[in-house]
């Protein structure tokens, strides 16, 4: 099992659940829509199975917090930067 993504609800109660290190979170997702409800303390009912990865880093602009930060700067960043830095001159 993939550690992130979305994947069929095992319990029932949703169309799918996220799965966040390989456990059941409270994310659900119903028709596209997505809500909160806490996974029930019981266990599976099936196995689940995934529906949708997670987005990669480079899919995503969205990081997790334990994820090191991107060094890289495009050119319009790098440039600003030195213009201020400068005082604009």
């Amino acid at each position: 099992m993939p550690e992130e993504g979305w994947y069929f609800d095992p319990y029932r109660l949703h169309q799918e659940r996220w799965f966040s290190d390989g456990v059941a979170t409270a994310l659900v997702r119903d028709k596209g829509a997505t809500s909160q409800d806490p996974p029930p303390d019981s266990p599976y009912i099936d196995e689940p199975k995934l529906v949708e990865p997670a987005p990669s880093h480079a899919e995503s602009d969205l990081q997790r917090g334990d994820q090191q930060l991107d060094d890289t700067v495009d050119a319009a960043d790098a440039a600003v930067r030195t213009y201020f830095t400068r005082g604009g001159n």
